[in-house]
């Protein structure tokens, strides 16, 4: 009895058919977790906003989630299904992501402020563990962004790479494929 064969590398080929036909994917995949993953953290954030009270820290944290959905719905409209990429689409996917960029870094700013001034600085250490952890979490969100900025600004680059990928599927028997009679002369 033959060996069924196995399930995981068909899985495998299907995948990499379905990436060979939207390389963009790769992207919105990095856009679209550091988005979840600053969400699952939003508590973190807005306890710290809460107790350093920074001026445009709220308007930041604000920007950064509505920013974040709206550069997404952008992405998903800058590469339409079967039709070219929307330049303007792209563009301004590009520009939120960016503002989002430095909303994070401002934010960052205002946490190292309040923990570093000279007059009642706010410890990060002990119930206040939140504001660094926050910090932190901003440092990862803007490295996670700017990956996914550089992979849809390089998709030009390795899109070709990925559609070079063999996914062909050998299916026996039509090694002979000259010998069958197609001129459709009876015998």
């Amino acid at each position: 009895m033959a060996n069924a064969p196995s399930k995981k590398p068909e899985f495998l080929r299907k995948w990499l058919v379905s990436l060979k036909r939207k390389p963009h994917m790769i992207a919105m995949v990095v856009l679209a977790v550091a988005f979840i993953y600053y969400s699952l953290n939003l508590t973190q954030i807005s306890n710290t906003t809460a107790k350093i009270y920074g001026n445009g820290m709220g308007l930041a944290e604000f920007a950064t989630m509505l920013l974040s959905m709206l550069s997404l719905v952008c992405f998903m409209n800058a590469f339409p299904h079967r039709k070219k990429t929307n330049i303007p689409m792209l563009v301004l996917m590009f520009i939120m992501t960016g503002i989002v960029i430095y909303c994070d870094i401002f934010y960052g700013q205002r946490i190292t402020e309040a923990i570093t001034r000279a007059d009642n600085p706010i410890s990060a250490t002990g119930a206040n563990i939140y504001i660094t952890h926050a910090q932190n979490m901003l440092k990862v969100h803007t490295v996670l962004l700017i990956i996914g900025a550089a992979l849809t600004a390089l998709l030009p680059v390795y899109r070709p790479l990925i559609k070079n990928i063999n996914t062909s599927v050998a299916v026996e028997g039509n090694e002979n494929m000259g010998t069958i009679d197609i001129s459709g002369e009876d015998a």
